[in-house]
């Protein structure tokens, strides 16, 4: 680092992104991206939009927000879309946490919140989940502070049912929750209806994963009018053209072409229901996941062993260094053929490691 840097940003431990190979092709199973391209009218609006890139976007993204708005049932002053759904994760950090009400979330949970955390200066906490790696919703109530729950969690792909968020949510009537529901649509249940009942909850989402364009970085919260007031102060207090042209013309082409994601994740589910299966035959403990991946630990062979196999492979996965979940892989769900192929070489190690 260089001399000029912020004596109190020293220390800070940057996000680690998931890997991005060059040069080798690989079955890239690390990153819970989607294994399907955009719908083709989403490519054709992104480059009609590029045609305009001389001009700025629309600092408000109204379009885009109306259709987001219509699509969910609710008023488009609740809706906020953001460059990638971390843009509103941090918004949240800057605008809801500070030194008396501090950030809360599980100990197992989306790598980035403490980051958040840490780049804006405020202090935060983090519950252990238990030994099965589900939340405890008790360990919530009367916190006092802002919680952030990822729902389904990551990386373990637990989902916590709504029923149970919302007690969190009545819980602490006087501070924010914020339900990080990137992989929602995997077979879970929404808490965006119950934005409508709460004045104190904010649910993130984006279109990174079910909706193919995590290249092209577009989230969304959705809450009460006033916190979607809040956040904008922040927002254009911040990057007021956060969302590009291309970006958003993208978005309300993909929510034209509904059907063809959501087919997409049927056939994600039940690719996540052969991986799971499969992956039991071979030994391994799987999380019951409803998200785009698995989380997944050998009875005999070490995360880090699996991960360096599958990757002389061919096969990259995510693997973390924490001792609590050093034992475990992530692995998106791909293709049949991509999973076939991922089972393939875990039969081989495992008949290797014998």
């Amino acid at each position: 680092m260089s001399r000029f840097l912020r004596p109190e940003y020293g220390t800070l431990v940057p996000y680690v992104p998931g890997e991005q190979p060059k040069g080798r092709e690989y079955i890239k199973l690390n990153t819970n991206e989607s294994p399907f391209p955009p719908h083709p009218d989403v490519v054709k609006a992104a480059k009609e939009a590029a045609q305009g890139l001389n001009l700025y976007c629309d600092p408000d993204n109204a379009a885009l927000t109306k259709v987001m708005a219509d699509y969910y049932g609710v008023d488009s002053g609740c809706v906020l879309m953001t460059n990638g759904s971390d843009e509103i994760l941090n918004f949240a950090f800057v605008a809801f946490c500070h030194a008396k009400c501090p950030a809360l979330f599980p100990d197992v949970t989306y790598g980035f919140y403490p980051v958040f955390a840490d780049i804006n200066r405020v202090p935060y906490e983090t519950i252990p989940v238990n030994d099965d790696m589900s939340i405890n919703p008790e360990d919530y109530y009367g916190a006092g502070k802002t919680i952030f729950i990822a729902n389904p969690n990551a990386p373990t792909g637990i989902f916590l049912e709504r029923d149970r968020i919302e007690e969190i949510i009545k819980r602490n009537p006087d501070n924010v929750v914020v339900v990080d529901e990137a992989y929602i649509d995997f077979g879970g249940e929404s808490c965006v209806p119950l934005t409508k009942e709460y004045d104190n909850l904010l649910v993130t989402q984006t279109f990174s994963k079910s909706r193919s364009m995590a290249g092209a970085r577009l989230g969304m919260g959705i809450a009460n009018e006033k916190i979607i007031q809040d956040l904008n102060t922040v927002k254009f207090s911040l990057n007021p053209y956060n969302v590009n042209s291309m970006t958003g013309a993208a978005g309300i082409a993909a929510m034209k072409n509904s059907g063809y994601y959501e087919q997409n994740c049927r056939v994600i589910i039940e690719n996540r229901d052969y991986a799971t299966r499969q992956l039991r035959k071979l030994g391994f403990e799987v999380n019951n996941s409803l998200a785009n991946f698995v989380f997944a630990k050998h009875k005999s062979i070490s995360g880090e062993d699996i991960y360096l196999k599958l990757r002389e492979k061919g096969v990259l996965v995510r693997h973390f260094t924490p001792d609590k979940i050093k034992d475990y892989n992530r692995i998106s769900i791909g293709t049949r053929d991509q999973m076939e192929a991922l089972i393939r070489a875990l039969e081989e190690i495992t008949e290797e490691t014998k």
